[in-house]
């Protein structure tokens, strides 16, 4: 089984919006095409891509482009572990920020008397490279093992 053809009824070329959201929804068709995928991933890709084909207003399919796009990766990480460029580095970015970095922020804010030292936490979790580093990684490991997509999420 084969991944289907993206065959909009809506003309891209008059909105540039548009015309960048179908141009990146065929560059991820065309890297899952090359991939191995399961008959059951295909299947539901498949079905994303009818239910655009069958869209005829520009303002629906601008939003449902980005719907499918987002649903068809997470299906893509849950059942096969695939994952875009840089995935991981972003994810873990946000831990560390949250987690890491307000954890710090806390403890200069108590030891220095002043809340204010709060928001210097932040980078330390994210800059320091916490959450950056882990999320590299991560990224790094998918990678040689085959897992990321030649695919930048936008």
């Amino acid at each position: 089984m084969e991944i289907a053809q993206l065959n909009i009824a809506v003309s891209p070329t008059d909105d540039d919006k548009l015309k960048k959201k179908v141009t990146t929804f065929q560059s991820l068709l065309s890297e899952l095409r090359e991939r191995e995928l399961t008959e059951e991933v295909i299947t539901a890709i498949n079905e994303h891509i009818v239910h655009l084909n069958g869209i005829t207003s520009q303002n629906i399919l601008t939003k449902e482009l980005r719907k499918r796009q987002f649903k068809i990766l997470t299906l893509l990480q849950q059942k096969l572990k695939l994952v875009t460029k840089g995935y991981y580095r972003n994810m873990w970015m946000a831990v560390g920020m949250s987690a890491f970095g307000v954890s710090f922020g806390v403890a200069f804010g108590v030891a220095l008397d002043n809340m204010a030292f709060l928001a210097i936490g932040i980078p330390i979790g994210m800059g320091i490279g916490i959450g950056i580093a882990v999320g590299t990684a991560m990224d790094a490991k998918a990678q040689k093992e085959g897992k990321q997509l030649d695919f930048i999420a936008s």
